[in-house]
């Protein structure tokens, strides 16, 4: 992945929006990762370690970087609970010792949901859109009681996970040049909207999207969410300039941040509304270009955004990978660690928690 110098990055940015900047008042950007698979690595016996290689429990980790919020995946019948509601319930409890804010991200799947696969979950696998509609509210509902039961309060939950081409296929399934099943869609998103508040009346809901340059297929989407009665209190996006070079989307990284900060304004404008970066990541092999990157989207957030983006999260940044003797690496790439210590990409978020304690 090509990332230039953060200078360069920051005036390609500054250069490419228009309008007055207005800077974020102090304590008003969420710093957060998600860290569900947390668990999952201390079964398996694979700790966070400190820059020094000291084990620390990952949620405590995250939190001495600075962050202020974690983010939850809920699968519906996964292999092993891992992500169901008993094993989020864990990590919440950890989140919640530290004093952190909690997002919840329903799948509404019994395992990984994204723009490419939006598999039904096994039990639901026969339903019509009515019991569909009725699955969903009830699961939502279930899960957020059993988290309120047990003292959890929750700030943020999401409905679906990166659903630009809809979820719960085929009866959710959408695609931007054919919005026809746009009412089913909706429907199935006010399903969760609703199933949300009767638990915690006061929680946001988002809709999250991936994609975050991409403003014509936002307000496709958001478009005819509005029109056919979907509900939502926050637009998520991700904003991952690997992916985006990967596939052609954008030519670099800095196109990539300017152009996911112009769709923030825009999207801010149109429908009145607060968005939020919930997943970002950056090539974990290159840590100080990374580095410079994270520090250029804080920049941007905090003073170019209209004061529109309300909070950024790190996807899974205790993911690493390793080294292998032929030169390869294996695993996850855009964490943010590198064999099992954190890089200096996580020195983004205690950078950005300064800049908001400014007066």
């Amino acid at each position: 992945m090509k990332i230039i110098t953060r200078g360069v990055i920051f005036a390609a940015i500054m250069a490419g929006i228009s309008g007055p900047a207005e800077a974020k008042k102090p304590g008003e950007l969420w710093l957060g990762a998600d860290i569900s698979g947390t668990t999952h690595d201390e079964a398996r016996g694979v700790y966070s370690t400190d820059t020094l290689g000291n084990q620390t429990e990952n949620t405590r980790l995250m939190k001495d970087y600075g962050m202020n919020a974690v983010r939850l995946r809920v699968w519906v019948n996964p292999h092993g609970g891992w992500s169901g509601k008993e094993d989020v319930l864990e990590m919440a409890r950890r989140a919640k010792a530290l004093g952190m804010e909690i997002m919840i991200d329903f799948h509404y799947s019994d395992w990984w949901a994204d723009p490419e696969k939006q598999n039904i979950p096994a039990s639901w696998k026969d339903y019509n859109l009515e019991e569909m509609k009725t699955a969903l509210a009830d699961h939502t509902a279930t899960t957020l009681q059993y988290l309120k039961d047990n003292g959890i309060d929750v700030k943020w939950v999401q409905v679906g996970n990166e659903t630009r081409n809809g979820f719960l296929w085929p009866i959710g399934k959408i695609d931007v040049d054919d919005m026809s099943n746009i009412a089913n869609y909706a429907a199935l998103t006010t399903a969760g909207y609703d199933a949300v508040k009767s638990v915690y009346p006061q929680a946001e809901v988002i809709v999250h999207i991936d994609n975050g340059f991409d403003n014509p297929t936002y307000e496709t989407i958001f478009d005819g969410l509005k029109e056919n009665g979907g509900k939502w209190d926050i637009i998520g996006m991700s904003v991952y300039p690997y992916w985006a070079i990967k596939y052609n989307h954008e030519p670099d990284a800095a196109s990539t941040l300017r152009d996911a900060i112009t769709n923030i304004r825009k999207l801010h404008a149109r429908y009145g509304c607060d968005v939020m970066i919930v997943e970002t990541g950056v090539d974990s092999s290159r840590p100080e270009e990374g580095l410079e990157f994270m520090n250029s989207l804080f920049d941007a957030v905090i003073n170019d955004a209209d004061g529109a983006c309300t909070g950024v999260f790190y996807w899974a940044p205790e993911s690493f990978q390793t080294e292998c003797p032929d030169g390869t690496r294996e695993g996850y790439a855009l964490g943010a660690f590198r064999n099992r210590r954190p890089t200096a990409i996580l020195d983004s978020y205690p950078r950005a928690a300064r800049l908001m304690q400014k007066d």
